[in-house]
């Protein structure tokens, strides 16, 4: 009976892990500094792994360099594979995402410790304004600014802190995105 009660856990475990990974590479766009791991099965010298360099074009063994910036994982492994089928045919390729280091958003300002965070797909304001160890006593609670990169131009998102304190428009503790500035005045 516990043999099978293991079982079931340890499928479960899976299960979710599996949907976990999926989920996060349907969401996660590969960026600079990002350390990647290519590797093509039972072909030892076709592993590799390597650091998206900050103009996001990797090299890879046999084939033409490869823009992977907003590539996910999936799709970088499709294009692998079929640049690879030129001179490996049926190849099985992996890809693995190792290390996020292109997550990142910043908090300046009156807060007692301003600075680069690295963040996660799910990064509130609140999280990051205590990461950076909250407001300064002189902090203007109720004007701080998400400043956010969007098609080249920089688009400024309100955040009353005070509001969410209380727990009022808690819509606006927004989810942060890659290069956001968090700024408290």
């Amino acid at each position: 009976m516990k043999a099978v009660i293991a079982c079931i856990l340890g499928c479960l475990i899976l299960a979710i892990s599996y949907s976990s990974a999926s989920a996060a590479d349907n969401f996660y766009l590969i960026g600079p500094g990002d350390v990647l791991e290519i590797s093509v099965w039972n072909e030892p010298d076709l592993s590799k792994e390597l650091i998206v360099p900050p103009d996001g074009v990797i090299s890879f063994p046999l084939i033409k360099p490869i823009q992977v910036t907003n590539l996910t994982i999936s799709a970088l492994k499709k294009t692998v594979t079929k640049k690879l089928s030129e001179y490996i045919p049926d190849a099985t390729v992996t890809v693995l995402l190792v290390e996020i280091n292109s997550l990142k958003a910043y908090v300046i300002g009156k807060v007692k410790q301003a600075g680069e965070y690295p963040i996660d797909l799910k990064t509130s304001v609140l999280q990051i304004l205590a990461k950076a160890g909250g407001l300064t006593p002189f902090a203007s609670d109720g004007n701080i600014k998400i400043l956010r990169q969007k098609n080249n131009k920089i688009i400024n998102i309100p955040f009353d802190y005070g509001e969410v304190e209380k727990g009022k428009n808690l819509g606006q503790n927004i989810v942060l995105k890659a290069g956001d500035v968090v700024l408290v005045p």
